[in-house]
């Protein structure tokens, strides 16, 4: 087969974000496919340009996996207008790239941004070939219920370009249950809609491992970490995090290590020095492959999001990593990631929002540290078993056949 993924977000092990895909395509590669995947020139976690080539669309090679980066007007981390531009921008530059980009067989896209899933529609319509829509998060459910997507107007179009792509899909992929009953209750035939679960590859992550690199290089020796690895962003709810640090400032064994990168980033930096943290440490983005030797470094990692009702729907892919790591998951976040965790025993769930839960939690594993190693021996035994990136990458290849033998 020849597989066309367009994904604005797109990322490899030498960028910081989730590299599903990338782990997807190679399975897809190995087994004798051939996988190309139009992607921004701008990092989605930055906004930074990422393609050191010039012109419209430029081509790099990630492991066999043709990358073809695709111009984006570079006003991500602005206002939502200027965010919503460059959404636009990648729409149409990412159609034309897509009909450029050589022999195709099945076009999949990927939401959100929705406005992506259009390109790839419209790209698989032209080409006349099956067109597979993932399903990453609820948008613009998400959107509207965070209060970000307000305007009437706006959100009723919103809605009208969410069900013509997900009638005009051959065929829906999500990662969440959640997810599918969503679809489900507004009328999606139930055998249209797959289910592969958002997972992690085990063998990313050495459970016996200290991370003595990242701790020498924090000055964190003797330290309890406690570790949040993502977007920082509005949904992300740092500033609870920020505020259980400062209740446990006393605490003078315990800190927080906050990787990653986001709009919101600059807010919850300045926020950490006006209250004074001594506890909290900003690394910025790091690539996926260095994120073994942080959460090796951590005693136990946290979860947070909004306490929004849409967001009781997802699978975060940081808390993955966290239970392959076999570190306990401090989570503050209700809904189907809860019972994960609780079903694996590999963690405490916290109130979301509630700063002095995550305190609570955090003083009872530092004060505790068996339990906590416990916790994440069961979480690691758990992941692997039930959300194996290998086995998932099987049902998505699968998938793709499915989709191709029923066009011929």
């Amino acid at each position: 087969m020849n597989i066309l993924l367009i994904h604005q977000a797109f990322v490899s092990p030498t960028e910081a974000g989730g590299t599903r895909h990338y782990e997807l395509a190679r399975h897809c590669i190995k087994a004798g496919h051939n996988f190309a995947i139009v992607a921004s020139d701008l990092s989605y976690l930055t906004g930074q340009k990422v393609s050191s080539g010039e012109g419209f669309v430029t081509e790099q090679n990630a492991d066999g996996v043709r990358v073809l980066r695709s111009y984006t007007y570079p006003s991500l981390h602005t206002s939502f207008v200027w965010r919503v531009i460059s959404f636009l921008s990648f729409m149409f530059s990412s159609v034309w790239a897509g009909l450029k980009a050589g022999p195709v067989d099945v076009v999949m896209g990927t939401s959100p941004p929705i406005f992506q899933a259009f390109s790839a529609w419209l790209v698989s319509a032209i080409r006349r070939k099956p067109f597979l829509l993932e399903i990453r998060d609820l948008w613009p459910a998400f959107a509207i219920d965070m209060g970000v997507l307000k305007n009437p107007l706006l959100i009723s179009l919103s809605r009208a370009l969410e069900r013509f792509l997900y009638w005009r899909a051959d065929h829906l992929l999500v990662n969440s249950p959640a997810y599918r009953d969503y679809l489900i209750d507004r009328g999606i035939p139930d055998e249209k809609v797959s289910f592969i679960a958002n997972g992690v590859d085990p063998n990313m992550f050495d459970p016996a491992a200290s991370g003595g690199r990242v701790r020498k290089e924090f000055n964190l020796e003797g330290k309890f970490v406690v570790t949040y690895a993502g977007a920082i962003g509005m949904a992300n709810d740092l500033s609870t995090i920020l505020k259980a640090a400062q209740q446990l400032s006393s605490k003078n064994n315990v800190h927080f290590l906050l990787v990653g990168d986001g709009k919101e980033r600059a807010t919850m930096e300045s926020n950490a020095r006006e209250i004074g943290l001594a506890n909290v440490t900003f690394t910025g983005a790091r690539p996926k492959s260095e994120m073994q030797n942080f959460l090796a470094a951590s005693n136990a990692c946290v979860a947070t999001l909004k306490d929004i009702p849409m967001f009781r729907t997802t699978y975060p892919n940081k808390v993955f990593d966290y239970m392959a790591a076999a570190r306990p998951t401090i989570l503050a976040i209700d809904g189907v990631i809860r019972e994960v965790i609780e079903a694996a025993h590999g963690g405490i769930f916290v109130r979301p929002g509630s700063s002095d839960d995550i305190a609570n939690a955090v003083r009872r594993l530092s004060e505790n540290p068996t339990e906590a190693a416990e916790m994440g021996a069961k979480a690691r035994d758990y992941v692997v078993q039930h959300f194996n990136r290998h086995i998932q990458a099987e049902s998505f290849l699968q998938l793709l056949l499915q989709l191709t033998r029923s066009q011929n």
